[in-house]
C-alpha cells in the first residue's frame, strides 16, 4: 500500500483530538461526569450562535470564546444544582443542557432572517475535508491543514494544563473532600477542568463533528478504567487507545466506503466491548482457579 498524505492528515489529526478529549475525558470518568462533554456540545449553540450573529463568522476565536463561555457558564450552573439545590449529578446535566439548548434553538429561530445558521452548522463536522482546508499565506505558502494546527495548539494545552494539574485533579478526582480540608479549591479546580473540556470540545467539533468527540472523549477513557485502576497507566491506555481508534476506523471507513467520524466512533466501541470481553473472561477464569489472585498481583 503506498503512502496517501491524506490518509496520513486525517489519522493524525484524529489522534491529536483523541489524545487532547482522551487525557480530559479521564477525569470526567473518575469524577463520574462522562455525560459533562454531551452537556456541553448542546449548552454551547446559544453563544455560538450569538458569536456568529456579532462577528458573522462560522469559524475563528470569536466561536470558540462564545461556545466556551455558554459551556463554562453550563458548568457553573449544573456545579449550582448539584451542590446547592441538591439535584442529582444526572438530572442537573439533563435540565442544563436541554435548557441551553432549546435556547439555541429559539435564537435560531429569531435571528433566521438576518444570519445564514443552522444546527448542522454547528453540530457536524466531516474530518474526510481536513486536508481541503489549507492555511495559505499572503505569498501562496501552505502551512497545512487548519484544523490539524488547532488540534495540535489543543494537544499542547491540554498536556500542559494536565502536567501542572496533576496532582490538584487527581486529589479531587479520587477525594474531593480530603482535598477540600488540606486547602485545594475544589471550586476553582472543576471549573478548570470544565474550562478546558469545553474549550477542546468546541474547537474540535468543526473538525470530526460532536459525535466523534464525545466518542472520544468518554470511550477511550472508560475502555482504559476498565483494563487499570491506576491513573497513570489509565492515561498511557486512553492515549494508546485513541491512537489505534483513528488508524483502525479510517482503514474501515476506506474499505467499507463509509463516514470516517463514524468508522472512528464505531471502532472505539468495538474496543470498550473486548475490554469487557477480556475482564469478564479474566474474572471467570479466577473464579475455576485457573488463574489464582496472587498470580495475578505478581
Amino acid at each position: 500500500m503506498t503512502f496517501d498524505p491524506n490518509a496520513f492528515l486525517i489519522i493524525l489529526t484524529g489522534t491529536l483530538i483523541a489524545i487532547s478529549c482522551g487525557l480530559l475525558g479521564s477525569f470526567l470518568i473518575l469524577r463520574n461526569m462522562a455525560m459533562i462533554g454531551d452537556a456541553i456540545s448542546h449548552a454551547v449553540l446559544p453563544g455560538i450562535v450569538l458569536a456568529f450573529f456579532f462577528s458573522g463568522q462560522r469559524e475563528g476565536i470569536a466561536i470558540i470564546i462564545g461556545a466556551g463561555l455558554l459551556g463554562i457558564l453550563a458548568t457553573i450552573i449544573i456545579d449550582y444544582l448539584s451542590t446547592k439545590v441538591k439535584l442529582q449529578n444526572d438530572a442537573s446535566i439533563g435540565v442544563t443542557f436541554t435548557w441551553l439548548f432549546a435556547i439555541g434553538i429559539i435564537l435560531i429561530t429569531v435571528f433566521a432572517g438576518q444570519i445564514d445558521l443552522d444546527q448542522d452548522c454547528v453540530l457536524y463536522g466531516e474530518i474526510a475535508y481536513i486536508p481541503l482546508d489549507l492555511i495559505v499565506t499572503e505569498n501562496n505558502t501552505i502551512l497545512g491543514p487548519r484544523v490539524l494546527w488547532i488540534a495540535v495548539i489543543n494537544v499542547i494545552l491540554v498536556l500542559l494544563y494536565v502536567g501542572f494539574m496533576y496532582k490538584e485533579l487527581k486529589l479531587t478526582s479520587f477525594d474531593k473532600q480530603f482535598a477540600q480540608t488540606i486547602g485545594f479549591s475544589t471550586g476553582f479546580i472543576n471549573l478548570s477542568l470544565m474550562g478546558m473540556v469545553s474549550y477542546t470540545t468546541v474547537s474540535s467539533f468543526e473538525a470530526v463533528g460532536a459525535i466523534l468527540v464525545l466518542a472520544l472523549l468518554v470511550v477511550p477513557p472508560a475502555t482504559a478504567y476498565i483494563l487499570t485502576k491506576k491513573l497513570k497507566p489509565m492515561l498511557l491506555l486512553t492515549i494508546l487507545i485513541g491512537f489505534l481508534t483513528s488508524l483502525v476506523g479510517y482503514y474501515l471507513a476506506y474499505f467499507i466506503d463509509g463516514s470516517i467520524a463514524g468508522a472512528m466512533a464505531s471502532v472505539s466501541g468495538l474496543f470498550l466491548l473486548a475490554a469487557i470481553l477480556y475482564v469478564t473472561i479474566q474474572k471467570r477464569s479466577i473464579g475455576k482457579g485457573i488463574i489464582m489472585p496472587a498470580e495475578l498481583k505478581r
